[in-house]
């Protein structure tokens, strides 16, 4: 794998004294948000994780090279450069072999995580199955890799933008676990509510680093969704997002905008309908998200 994977000094050192690591993914620094907002997220994501005892992880590929931990030169390369493409699990043998640059994906990064020897993994949302799939087939890779890969995942909910309902159907037809952190609502990505019930709630990191465990020492191959409400004073209005939402995807529909570029264009006209207010929500899910991996990624470690 040396060939493929460069680890960062910090990174590598961690792994070598078996020091908990959260992996993060470079899709939300190269297409989820605006610059600057996007360097400054990501540096405060890795500072937020080693505050709280971990090491951080960001991965991305740079050069045809997978990069496990990115210097601040890298992250800022990944926020502002053109031409950045992005890599799911299929994209991963051409974007190397052709040395191209690319942010990861959420099943990228998991499968790039398992490779390095990482186990827990933090994002902002997931993907899942698209509104419409039934006539469109659009199902996010990220749901196939939660069902293959060995990798924890917290997030806020699948994105907004999707069928929830049918979402979480899909991971437990795959027997993904889907954890409810101190919820028994599938949170919505902006907003904590979406009126659909997690099948298990747990309330500390020591529970969800015990579930992994007996995961995979059954060896039951898969990953694990932990689903993180954004935090109360950040959260967005259900019923006047989704109305949002509505009118982004309508939009999309009349630009016949699909495949890799429909999220970037939707997240990013959300952004444009709320004033700003779904791109604050954003960010600091993602924190909430990161303080909480940290402390899963802690309780493994000491178990593993």
């Amino acid at each position: 794998m040396t060939s493929y994977l460069e680890i960062k000094e910090e990174v590598y050192q961690a792994l070598k004294e078996n020091r908990a690591i959260v992996a993060l993914e470079s899709t939300i620094i190269s297409h989820g948000m605006p610059y600057p907002q996007n360097v400054e997220v990501a540096k405060n994501v890795e500072d937020i994780i080693r505050e709280r005892g971990a090491v951080p992880a960001t991965i991305a590929i740079i050069e045809g090279k997978i990069k496990v931990g990115l210097s601040k030169e890298e992250i800022e390369f990944m926020a502002n450069s053109k031409n950045i493409l992005k890599a799911s699990r299929m994209d991963l043998p051409v974007i190397l072999a052709k040395g191209f640059n690319a942010a990861t994906t959420v099943a990228a990064t998991m499968i790039i995580a398992e490779l390095a020897g990482i186990k827990v993994f933090v994002t902002g949302g997931i993907g899942g199955v698209h509104r419409n799939a039934q006539e469109t087939f659009d199902i996010s890779a990220d749901l196939q890799e939660l069902a293959k890969t060995n990798v924890a995942v917290i997030s806020a909910g699948p994105k907004a933008i999707l069928d929830l309902q049918l979402t979480k159907e899909y991971l437990e037809t795959f027997g993904v676990p889907v954890i409810g952190y101190q919820t028994d609502e599938l949170p919505c990505f902006f907003s904590r509510e979406s009126g659909i019930n997690v099948p298990y709630r747990v309330e500390n990191p020591k529970e969800i680093a015990l579930i992994m465990k007996a995961k995979w020492d059954l060896g039951l191959q898969g990953g694990i969704f932990i689903a993180n409400p954004i935090p109360k004073e950040y959260s967005l209005d259900f019923e006047k997002i989704n109305k949002t939402i509505e009118n982004a995807i309508e939009e999309a529909k009349s630009q016949k905008i699909k495949g890799k570029e429909l999220t970037p264009f939707l997240l990013s006209k959300i952004n444009e309908l709320t004033k700003g207010e779904s791109l604050k929500a954003n960010i600091e899910l993602v924190y909430n998200n990161a303080k909480l991996g940290a402390e899963i990624a802690k309780e493994f470690n000491i178990l593993s």
